[in-house]
């Protein structure tokens, strides 16, 4: 017969394999809906810029100036194939998940949405706007919004919209008291514009 040691060892090592299936089912699960954690953003941007004329670099002779609108479009969302097994507790019924830091999976700056206002004239005797002036106004712009992103709640938003998705997915398979945190990350690596001008 079988000593009640042999017996307390055998009961934990089937606990702890269950423990273990469980926390493969859930792991595997939640990496299936991995697409469905992303949030869409569109984001206007103001483009507005005067170019002087001056006599001696002292008297202004003239002014232009230019005016547009566009817009960004960023896709954010949290890579649930980066859920490591260690990041899942489970005790019973309750379970508890350190997900993945939010990220921007794409960012589109299109060319098509920029629209110039043309009642702002661009072109002044002697003073004008040329194609490099709208190139770099541009590229400052993105970079404008690229470094702002972490401030317009774009982290929050995609976190809360994950935890909705995964305390219904975990419903679903039984837990009943569900802890969900996020790890911390750079939503996007910002550019240091003057670095960006030196390397042109």
């Amino acid at each position: 017969m079988l000593s009640r040691k042999a017996i307390i060892l055998f009961i934990l090592i089937i606990a702890f394999s269950c423990k273990q299936n469980d926390r493969a089912i859930v792991v595997s699960r939640i990496k299936a809906a991995s697409k469905l954690a992303t949030v869409e953003f569109t984001v206007d941007k103001v483009v507005f810029a005067t170019k002087d004329k001056k006599f001696l670099g002292i008297i202004r002779l003239n002014q232009a100036a230019f005016l547009a609108y566009t817009q960004a479009y960023i896709k954010t969302g949290i890579d649930l194939y980066k859920l490591k097994p260690e990041d899942v507790e489970i005790d019973g019924k309750m379970i508890n998940l350190l997900l993945p830091a939010v990220e921007v999976i794409n960012f589109s700056y299109p060319v098509e949405k920029y629209r110039v206002d043309k009642s702002v004239k661009s072109k002044k005797f002697l003073v004008k706007f040329k194609i490099e002036d709208y190139d770099d106004l541009f590229r400052q712009a993105e970079i404008d919004i690229r470094n702002n992103l972490k401030y317009l709640g774009m982290v929050k938003t995609t976190e809360d919209k994950t935890r909705l998705l995964m305390e219904s997915l975990l419903k679903n398979l039984g837990y009943n008291e569900i802890y969900i945190d996020f790890k911390k990350g750079e939503l996007l690596t910002e550019v240091d514009l003057d670095l960006e001008e030196g390397g042109d």
